[in-house]
């Protein structure tokens, strides 16, 4: 799971910030060894989470690395590709970063803080490099490639996921738009796509989309892999 560092992460996200402070209370009589235990109306919330993360640990199921600049996150994305070469068809990555457009180069950002008395700012901007491309092609030809496309305008959605499908050769692009993104995607591939929606039932018992979308995915993903 590579994440930029004090973003959202499993499990922990649930509870971030003073959040995290409300679940625990101080609890003993002795001012020299006081114990902190989780609040019992926490606890029910907080246990499941606890197990599934211990559980998530101890099977080696999750590793988390952080990244703080664009630099270090396409670096460290190249360096995760090369670790999950070896496994072909077996490898499913799950491109769900927000990627900025542009960016300033290292060598472009003033060593000094900006004297406001130097006059108005003018910024350059140059383009991301686009990491896809040697992603599917170079590093993880036979994975399972799977990229996220965030639009505020409905009609060209499905155009722009399918000409990245079309640019890139990956499997597929799961499409959202900015107002709807919590309740609807659409799981867009060359040919086809279609919709992963949420229920009433489901917003209000607090299931997530995103359990469903990797529900979806891991199932695609078996499927081929038993062809």
């Amino acid at each position: 799971f590579l994440y930029r560092l004090k973003s959202l992460e499993p499990f922990v996200r649930h509870f971030t910030g003073q959040q995290f402070l409300n679940t625990l209370t101080i609890v003993g009589d002795d001012p020299d060894r006081p114990k902190i235990q989780v609040s019992d109306n926490f606890v029910p919330k907080m246990l499941p989470l606890l197990k599934n993360y211990q559980s998530a640990i101890l099977t080696g199921r999750l590793l988390c690395i952080d990244f703080t600049t664009l630099s270090d996150y396409l670096w460290l994305l190249r360096e995760a590709c090369l670790q999950l070469a070896p496994l072909q068809t077996r490898a499913l990555v799950y491109l769900a970063a927000a990627v900025s457009d542009f960016y300033i180069p290292a060598d472009k950002i003033p060593e000094h803080k900006l004297q406001s008395g130097d006059g108005p700012l003018v910024i350059s901007l140059q383009l991301v490099p686009k990491m896809l491309e040697p992603l599917v092609s170079e590093w993880l030809p036979h994975a399972f490639v799977v990229s996220f496309k965030l639009e505020t305008d409905p009609d060209i959605l499905i155009r722009k996921a399918r000409g990245a499908l079309h640019k890139y050769k990956h499997k597929l692009v799961i499409g959202n738009i900015l107002d709807t993104r919590k309740h609807q995607v659409t799981i867009v591939e060359p040919e086809t796509h279609y919709n992963i929606t949420m229920t009433d039932v489901e917003i209000s018992s607090g299931v997530e989309i995103e359990e469903k979308i990797v529900k979806d995915l891991l199932q695609r993903h078996e499927n081929i892999l038993a062809q």
